[in-house]
């Protein structure tokens, strides 16, 4: 990565503003048209590049939308350090819910999870580049609580990431019927209060025999 003095290349620039474009396309394509209508053709015409530059990057469509995802999760989820457990949790759970229960977020999850499905090779990255990073991002935000001293006492910060992406991917693929009578948009919030009460409690301690 170039210093602050250091010019940055004109080439490097035009890649990135390309890479940009793409996923931006791919996601577009795949929101408007679905999975099955999304071509490498139809992204590189959308972002105005050449199908060999999208083959440069990525093997497939499913590796270019796979990368959108990656970014968008890393973007609007973020890891910033509040100073205590309770407040990154909230934030980590607020931001993860409503984007991943977005109706255009969701369609793209389903894809991709049911691609991996069908192709090992894909399922390999779509493990290690999405599922297993956003299990290291809650990994991150728990491991900064345990060295304040605020991580809640007889839990386990891999377990509750199972707990936390647990529910998320029930509700996207299993898509549940709404929460009580509330509507859509209360879901996200409802669901991160309840985890919230859970993960934030240390277990009872265990009745002498």
């Amino acid at each position: 990565m170039p210093s602050a003095s250091e010019p940055v290349r004109p080439g490097r620039k035009r890649s990135q503003s390309s890479r940009t474009a793409i996923l931006t396309a791919a996601w577009e394509l795949t929101v408007e048209s679905g999975y099955q209508g999304l071509t490498v053709e139809g992204i590189a015409a959308r972002a105005g590049t050449g199908k060999q530059t999208v083959y440069r990057w990525w093997p497939s469509k499913a590796d270019v939308l796979l990368d959108a995802l990656v970014l968008k999760a890393d973007v609007q989820i973020g890891l910033d350090d509040h100073g205590s457990y309770a407040a990154d949790l909230r934030q980590f759970l607020d931001r993860s819910f409503t984007l991943g229960l977005d109706p255009s977020v969701m369609r793209v999850m389903r894809t991709l999870m049911a691609q991996a499905q069908i192709d090992p090779e894909f399922g390999a990255c779509f493990r290690e580049q999405f599922l297993a990073r956003r299990r290291a991002a809650f990994e991150v935000l728990a491991g900064r609580a345990v060295e304040r001293g605020d991580f809640p006492a007889g839990r386990s910060p891999a377990l509750d990431a199972r707990i936390v992406f647990g529910l998320l991917w029930y509700e996207v693929l299993a898509a549940p019927p709404p929460l009580d009578s509330g509507s859509a948009d209360t879901a996200p919030h409802a669901l991160a209060d309840a985890l919230m009460d859970l993960l934030t409690r240390s277990p009872a301690p265990e009745e002498p025999a």
